[in-house]
């Protein structure tokens, strides 16, 4: 036992050893225990941290996640994971052992989730308690992928909560027009709009975008980057996925407005952001045009499913929406797929068409 007392300050320390991954044996010290079981209990854990024990408790092995998967994150990924963990996760099973919690348990854990409020005093979103479970369940797999966990007893409870419902709003051309004639007394706004329905770029990837990012003469824009407020701080970061990266075409009235824009500024270099604004600022600039403008409300994200709509109806197939906007074709097609019937029908109709202008053009022949 590797546990002492300091009687300078009556405080507990322990100094113990182990092996780390390089095989290299190194020593530990931790102080200001206040009592000697206290102290006791961090030296068990640790040990179980170093030996890559299930036995440890959910907290500690939290700890364990976090340096394991952490790296390789992007921070705002492990903000969320962070978030969830620190208020859902360990206030409730904190101080199980991993390897004794069972379905049951996780099943009183959900039923706990379920009573839970969030910040306005309603119940927490299906989606939200999906993602909470989802958590939870990563960090079993974790446990038996790389720490021989027999078993995920998340998995065996089953999840909770629901998927993102597949209905989503968006506003035909004809309403978007009506919303940007009220964004115009402030051209901030009205051009952070135009972007956002007309290229169908998502919140984040237009409050990165900089002088840079722009092609007049090839009329092309490029996303390469995102944009969040985290913890305080602006952070530009690589976009949400693989696919995102990509060259936009913008149609020509749309590049004759951003060098109208920019011309509005005193002083903007090639790097600085075009839209020095917050989602926040967004989604109010949202609530005020909608109100104005007397259009039903929708989600500022929902400007993107609006381009979609808007180019299914023009006749675009999902491969070429999907490269357009960073999508794969798949998800295009599973999201947006009660919008194709439309299309389809106009497809037929025109294929009507061109067989009887074949069969007209046969008749005139054969006279």
């Amino acid at each position: 036992m590797a546990v002492y007392k300091n009687e300078s300050n009556n405080t507990w320390y322990v100094m113990t050893r182990y092996q780390d991954w390089t095989g290299e044996r190194k020593q530990k010290c931790k102080r200001g225990f206040k009592t000697k079981r206290e102290a006791m209990e961090w030296e068990n854990q640790f040990q179980l941290q170093k030996r890559a024990s299930v036995n440890m408790t959910m907290e500690s092995f939290c700890k364990l996640y976090e340096e394991d998967v952490k790296p390789g994150m992007k921070r705002s990924t492990w903000l969320t994971k962070e978030s969830i963990i620190r208020s859902k996760i360990i206030p409730y099973l904190g101080q199980r052992k991993v390897s004794e919690i069972t379905a049951k348990d996780v099943i009183d854990w959900q039923n706990a989730m379920r009573k839970l409020k969030n910040k306005s005093g309603k119940p927490i979103a299906p989606t939200y308690l999906k993602t909470i479970h989802g958590q939870l369940s990563a960090i079993f797999n974790h446990a038996m992928k790389f720490y021989d966990l027999a078993a995920n007893p998340a998995q065996k409870a089953g999840t909770m909560g629901a998927e993102e419902s597949k209905e989503m709003e968006f506003w035909t051309k004809e309403e978007y027009l009506k919303f940007s004639e009220a964004m115009m007394d402030k051209p901030i706004s009205y051009y952070a709009f135009e972007l956002l329905y007309w290229c169908g770029v998502r919140e984040g990837e237009l409050l990165a975008l900089s002088p840079s990012d722009f092609n007049f003469e090839k009329r092309t824009l490029r996303i390469n980057k995102s944009y969040q407020r985290l913890e305080g701080e602006d952070v530009i970061s690589t976009p949400k996925t693989k696919n995102s990266n990509r060259i936009v075409k913008m149609p020509q009235f749309l590049c004759d407005e951003m060098q109208d824009f920019f011309k509005q500024y005193y002083s903007l270099q090639p790097d600085d952001r075009i839209f020095p604004v917050t989602k926040y600022y967004l989604s109010h600039e949202m609530d005020r045009g909608c109100k104005e403008s007397g259009v039903k409300r929708i989600r500022v994200h929902d400007l993107r499913h609006s381009h979609v709509s808007l180019l299914i109806h023009m006749g675009f197939t999902a491969l070429a929406i999907g490269n357009r906007v960073g999508h794969e074709a798949e998800k295009i097609t599973y999201r947006y797929a009660h919008l194709f019937p439309s299309v389809q029908t106009e497809m037929v109709d025109r294929l009507d068409q061109e067989r009887m202008d074949v069969m007209f053009e046969t008749e005139e022949i054969a006279k």
